[in-house]
């Protein structure tokens, strides 16, 4: 059961009663056609028995559920070098679900708010010297949804224990508890300067005329209307949570790993289905248990197709110690005040060598007499 399967069998019915915009369109293709013929591919023969196999090529769409896993184990790679031997904490940024409808007609401009009012509060707190003192670093991430694809935009943030002090000679420390864990910065505090942030950002994104009115709503009738709606949100509860640190820089890797290529829904959820309806699983964090849902085939694809990212919407950013600019500098230092190996080496694997280093798995040995090399003998390139 795939969400390909799904979109095979609905998703002509559903764009005949609801047209899709071009980008919304791709995706879907993309997702229906994956490691099938339709993508091309190639055929690979044993050198010793003649064995014969295919593969079809993959759509690469960061939307499509089959296709982030090995993409999302280079990121790790990657990535591995720059992780230092501190504590690491999980902050996570909510807005109030009265935004919601205004964040889908400006989805491109509020999902930068969000980057921009989070990331701006934690770098602001990090270098107050009442809580560190220091500049830090963040890998921030995007989510769209909840566990039910309902729309839930939410700022998941991977924040250094410390971080480096002004003067650059020295690696800062956060505070300890009297239990002795790490504290960053207390909930309510990160809370109230968010809010704050974001809600002067969206007034400067209104004043400036960038915000889509092609609603009507009301808040958008008169400035006194759109003030009004601010004071509204200034009242609102806006969580923020703070997770509690990481126990060592593997854990790290591995929850990032779950985390920043995450699509909506993966096939391993879903469950069944029958009679147009989809069966999956979700879990409720509310008491943290694993529920069944159903929803009707068209209700499910409508939810799936909110989360579409804008087209080159960066989902993946980085700031202060951990930004790109500053990786041979000021992130070079800090390793050094740390005492971390300095490595060049960066090892390239291609999809077959990547999948064995991940499973113990050649696929360049034959499945058949297992003795032989399966080699590429032809092309299969898709249809006109």
């Amino acid at each position: 059961m795939e969400l390909a399967d799904i979109f095979r069998e609905y998703a002509p019915e559903y764009i005949k009663e609801h047209p899709l915009p071009k980008r919304l369109m791709k995706v879907v293709n993309s997702i229906i056609q994956c490691r099938t013929a339709s993508l091309g591919g190639h055929v690979e023969r044993c050198e010793v028995c003649g064995y014969e196999r295919s593969f079809y090529n993959s759509c690469r769409n960061r939307h499509c559920p089959k296709c982030g896993s090995l993409a999302k184990e280079r990121w790790l790679i990657s990535r591995k070098k720059d992780v230092l031997p501190v504590t690491y904490f999980h902050v996570v940024f909510t807005k109030p679900d009265m935004l919601n409808h205004l964040t889908l007609l400006n989805q491109r401009i509020v999902y930068n708010l969000l980057f921009r009012a989070g990331t701006e509060t934690l770098l602001t707190l990090g270098r107050d010297k009442k809580h560190l003192g220091a500049r830090i670093g963040i890998l921030a991430t995007l989510h769209t949804w909840g566990q039910n694809l309902t729309d839930h935009p939410h700022l998941h943030c991977i924040v250094t224990g410390g971080g480096l002090s002004e003067d650059k000679k020295t690696w800062k420390y956060p505070k300890k508890l009297k239990n002795g864990k790490a504290f960053f910065v207390h909930v309510n505090v990160l809370s109230d300067l968010f809010k704050k942030k974001f809600i002067a950002y969206l007034q400067e994104a209104y004043e400036e005329g960038k915000l889509s009115r092609k609603d009507k709503a009301s808040y958008f009738k008169t400035k006194y209307s759109f003030k009004r709606f601010k004071n509204e949100l200034y009242k609102k509860s806006w969580v923020t949570y703070c997770k509690e640190p990481f126990s060592g820089a593997e854990n790290v890797l591995e929850y990032l790993g779950r985390y920043v290529y995450r699509v909506a829904i993966t096939n391993r959820r879903l469950i069944k289905l029958e009679d147009r309806r989809v069966i999956f699983t979700w879990r409720d964090y509310r008491d943290g248990k694993e529920k069944i849902m159903s929803l009707e085939v068209f209700e499910f694809i409508r939810r799936f197709l909110l989360h579409i990212l804008p087209k080159g919407f960066s989902k993946i950013r980085y700031y202060g110690i951990l930004a790109s600019r500053n990786l041979s500098t000021k992130l070079k230092q800090c390793k050094k005040l740390l005492k971390v190996r300095l490595s060049t080496v960066t090892e390239k694997l291609n999809w077959k060598e990547l999948l064995f280093h991940l499973t113990g798995t050649d696929l360049s040995c034959c499945p058949e007499c297992g003795e032989g090399r399966m080699v590429v003998v032809r092309l299969s390139h898709s249809p006109p």
